[in-house]
């Protein structure tokens, strides 16, 4: 686990989606998922974080727990169900990621009583479009800081009515020209988000505030692999302006995380064989 600096008085909970990423053509899987990623890499910088989600009973959800456990995640919060681990096939295209298939398997589960009473122990909590917690989100922001991720759903109808409630919303922006994405930033701070953040691969991210509108260009890096570097972004900037430090220190933050996102193979490396994902056959089953 390589750390990058400190964020211990920071306490960041990811909540929802986790995936193995099967590289399909290599034979090789990785954990991942977006509230995992998160996790991982607000633990990579230096801040207490946590887990919560659903794991499959197979050797994909085990390969997914024991990362989590290697990077000092906190996985008190993590249940397994009876079924296959949810998973995305993916292809690498000039070091960039193509999803090719993907399933939920068994990730996907609503909030308890006892998960929106815990939420108060953390400063911020951050889920995404690609869960099951997108009804849960004002619920969730009367117990704490939220942070979602809405990618490149620009239009679906939960945009504006969710954006009140957030204290960090991330758009993806690839493809956005820069009047496109001043537009996206204005729309998201007058519909009520604290932070907006709009990333736009290598040509760096925008983040948006009352204060202004403030871009942070891409750290150099060899890139291996570009798979989560959106999500250690979001972790390295939440783990800064959560923590006190002021924009231009929590967005270089965040720029460092994403760069070494970009230097390992999968999101955040814990490679495993993709051939280890089948579930055992119960008795009796075919072969």
């Amino acid at each position: 686990m390589r750390m990058f600096g400190s964020g211990a008085a920071v306490r960041v909970l990811g909540a929802g989606d986790n995936v193995v990423d099967r590289y399909v053509d290599a034979g090789i899987m990785y954990p991942g998922g977006n509230a995992v990623n998160v996790a991982v890499y607000a633990r990579r910088c230096g801040a207490e974080a946590a887990y919560r989600g659903v794991l499959g009973t197979d050797v994909a959800g085990d390969v997914v727990l024991a990362a989590l456990r290697d990077e000092g995640v906190d996985v008190s919060g993590v249940q397994r169900a009876d079924g296959p681990n949810a998973y995305a096939e993916v292809a690498i295209v000039d070091n960039d990621r193509v999803f090719k298939d993907s399933g939920d398997g068994v990730s996907e589960f609503d909030l308890t009583e006892a998960d929106y009473a815990r939420l108060s122990g953390f400063d911020v909590v951050h889920t995404a479009y690609s869960g099951s917690l997108i009804r849960s989100v004002p619920r969730m922001a009367a117990y704490t800081r939220v942070s979602f991720d809405f990618s490149n759903r620009l239009t679906e109808p939960y945009v504006d009515w969710m954006l009140p409630s957030l204290y960090l919303a991330t758009f993806s922006g690839t493809g956005l020209d820069d009047e496109q994405t001043e537009a996206l930033l204005a729309r998201g701070l007058r519909r009520g988000a604290r932070h907006v953040l709009v990333t736009r691969g290598s040509a760096g991210a925008w983040l948006a505030t009352t204060d202004g509108v403030h871009r942070q260009p891409t750290t150099a890096s060899a890139v291996v692999d570009t798979m989560g570097a959106g999500d250690a972004f979001i972790a390295g900037l939440l783990v800064g302006l959560v923590g006190g430090q002021d924009l231009t220190s929590s967005l270089a933050k965040a720029a460092n995380c994403a760069a070494h996102a970009c230097s390992v193979a999968g999101a955040f490396g814990h490679p495993a064989a993709v051939a280890a994902t089948t579930l055992p056959h119960l008795p009796g089953e075919p072969t």
